[in-house]
């Protein structure tokens, strides 16, 4: 049976953790000996990491990373190094917020053998128009800079296999903002078997968004400024 690592970041969460993790641990049901359900929680000033050690005392498999810095984008890489190095043969990352819908992973986990990264789209988006035109932005900017043509290029529901993921993760700053935008930039560029499934995407399920609108356009400039350094880097 193939390893899975669930892994998620949280900030924050005490509104949503509880249930999302009780949505997601099923989810490993049927895996291999070393799956695993791993959440990223530091530097949170509600009950959402006490709620996590409760839960760990009734799901055997849930694990979670407190030695990690705060920003969402920084976690996102360590979760990503952490399952890599626990020998996780595929890794699926989603968010801790109860925005994704676990019953849409069965859907990826039985293509996983025909593709190297399978990475949700969200044609429909209950999140905000701003959000929604912030990511066509975003997919602008790469074709213009990198010339991929992706239709989502941050959605947090994403299946890869671990080998290749760890061709790309170590080409990121430990402290990168936006991991996920330049990890399936790097599948496509790079030509590996990638496929896009339209997912659902609902609004908050409860507590705040720690990213404003501000922060984005804020890690946005910042981002243009690392697309020119990072395509020095890239090659066909």
């Amino acid at each position: 049976m193939d390893s899975l690592f669930i892994v998620m970041p949280a900030y924050n969460e005490e509104d949503n953790i509880e249930k999302v993790v009780k949505q997601w641990y099923p989810i490993l049901d049927g895996k291999g000996e070393k799956s695993r359900l791993v959440i990223a929680d530091s530097g949170s000033t509600d009950a959402t990491h006490a709620i996590l050690e409760k839960l760990q005392k009734e799901y055997s498999k849930l694990e979670i990373l407190s030695e990690t810095k705060k920003q969402h984008g920084p976690k996102v890489i360590a979760l990503y190094d952490y399952a890599i190095k626990q020998g996780g043969e595929y890794i699926f990352q989603t968010d801790s917020d109860g925005q994704t819908d676990p019953a849409e992973f069965n859907d990826f986990w039985e293509s996983r053998e025909q593709y190297d990264g399978i990475f949700g789209y969200r044609n429909v988006r209950e999140d905000g128009k701003t959000r929604a035109f912030v990511e066509k932005v975003v997919c602008f900017l790469l074709r213009i800079y990198f010339g991929v043509t992706i239709p989502d290029a941050n959605a947090p529901f994403r299946l890869m296999k671990a080998e290749i993921l760890k061709k790309y993760l170590y080409k990121l700053p430990e402290d990168y903002n936006i991991p996920n935008i330049l990890i399936t930039t790097y599948f496509v560029y790079y030509h590996e078997k990638t496929l896009f499934k339209t997912i659902s995407f609902k609004s908050r399920q409860g507590g705040e968004n720690s990213i404003n609108i501000l922060n984005i356009i804020k890690i946005g400039w910042k981002a243009v400024k690392d697309f020119r350094v990072l395509k020095k880097d890239m090659k066909c």
